[in-house]
């Protein structure tokens, strides 16, 4: 708008003539120079609108490429995630027919091969210092907590020495440090692997490639085995509330899955729980240190059964002696790392008492012996791993097919 103000000094021709005054701009205007100065005020309104307009068609089209990048993700994503379940299909199959002959009466050679350490305790990059859990990956790639070195070590097959994957870095609580790491499994998923960081009272995951840093995804448990089922939960044993707590990876409180009913010897009870494994129908197995028992809780059980050991500490063939690692192959057979016996033992679905299937010779560094086996893993054609823990080693005992 504009409205006459009488005789001012017209802005433009600078004379003095009744003038009219620019509500935009508070300037006076001679008649002769109001219009010519409303025909500027137009033309640059309509350059802002073109301006506002091509601003607008960019935000659209920024918007549409947005929308496309997001797109791809998400192909990308359904693209990996159809590669994983196709290759642990195949995996599955292979496994089956490899196993084909597997019974009741398998055997392993019994003298094991030094695949990762062996070479005496110490930080090297050939040492391992006191191993506790492990994973064997489909390529025969070993995954190690390194307990007092505080660092999870990767060993490629064939390989004389490992490398750092996480932590390494000192002991400690940042996101790049662990304190005595007890158990670690493979996401393959996302390629990372979960940790079981027990001092620090949390569980970490970090990327396989390069990862420099570990992401907090359970805290505030005394986490000291790991789990995870083809759903994509993770099984916590927590050693100090005698426990095993089932979580959707983002959630922090977790199900109770097996025990939680305090420290004792019932069967709705453990004390102090090492490992864990699921099986495909999702019943958990548990080492129950403290009772020197394995137990077996099925899906939604509110007690378990005893399915190894359970007679008092002991070295006969009905009991264990603080019992580690626990697997479980496909006829139900379980197979438990006898940490005070030296030795290897399984339990036929049913059975009443074990065999010694490694070990058993007393405690030694022989081929044929351990100092405290701990953690145990099969690989894809079944040779048996362990992480023999005295002896700085994990041993290789390749499956007797003869």
């Amino acid at each position: 708008m504009a409205t006459i103000t009488g005789k001012n000094y017209c802005v433009k021709c600078k004379k003095p003539k009744t003038t009219v005054k620019c509500s935009g701009c508070s300037q006076d205007f001679c008649f002769d120079h109001i219009s010519e100065h409303r025909n500027e005020l137009s033309e640059q309104l309509g350059r802002t609108e073109d301006q506002f307009n091509e601003l607008r068609i960019e935000i659209d089209e920024k918007k549409i490429e947005s929308q496309k990048h997001e797109l791809m993700k998400k192909i990308d994503e359904w693209e990996r995630e159809s590669i994983e379940k196709i290759r642990q299909v195949a995996n599955e199959v292979r496994h089956e027919l490899l196993s084909e002959n597997l019974n009741v009466n398998v055997n392993w050679v019994q003298n094991g091969i030094t695949v990762a350490g062996g070479n005496g305790y110490g930080s090297g990059m050939n040492q391992i210092y006191n191993s506790w859990g492990l994973c064997v990956d489909d390529d025969q790639t070993i995954y190690i907590a390194d307990y007092w070195n505080h660092r999870m070590v990767e060993w490629k097959f064939g390989a004389t020495t490992g490398r750092v994957v996480a932590g390494g870095n000192e002991r400690g609580s940042r996101p790049d440090q662990l304190s005595y790491p007890t158990d670690v499994i493979i996401d393959k998923k996302i390629d990372s692997l979960i940790v079981c960081d027990y001092v620090n009272k949390r569980v970490v995951r970090w990327p396989r490639q390069n990862g420099k840093y570990g992401e907090t995804i359970v805290s505030n448990i005394g986490c000291w085995g790991l789990a995870m089922d083809d759903d994509g939960f993770i099984y916590v044993a927590d050693y100090d509330k005698h426990e095993v707590r089932r979580y959707r990876i983002g959630e922090n409180q977790g199900t109770i899955v097996a025990g939680g009913n305090g420290q004792g010897n019932r069967l709705d009870q453990l004390n102090c729980p090492r490992y864990v494994f699921i099986d495909r129908d999702h019943s958990i197995y548990v080492s129950d240190y403290g009772n020197h028992r394995v137990m077996k809780w099925m899906k939604g059980a509110k007690q378990g059964i005893v399915v190894a050991g359970g007679q008092g500490q002991g070295n006969s063939l009905t009991q264990l002696s603080c019992p580690f690692g626990t697997v479980v192959d496909r006829l139900g057979t379980v197979y438990v790392a006898d940490y005070g016996n030296h030795r290897i033992m399984c339990w036929s679905q049913g059975a009443t008492q074990a065999n010694v299937v490694l070990g058993g010779n007393g405690r030694g560094s022989q081929s044929n012996q351990f100092y405290g086996p701990i953690g145990l893993s099969f690989d894809r054609e079944d040779n048996l791993y362990v992480s023999d823990n005295g002896n700085n080693r994990i041993q290789k005992f390749n499956i007797d097919r003869s």
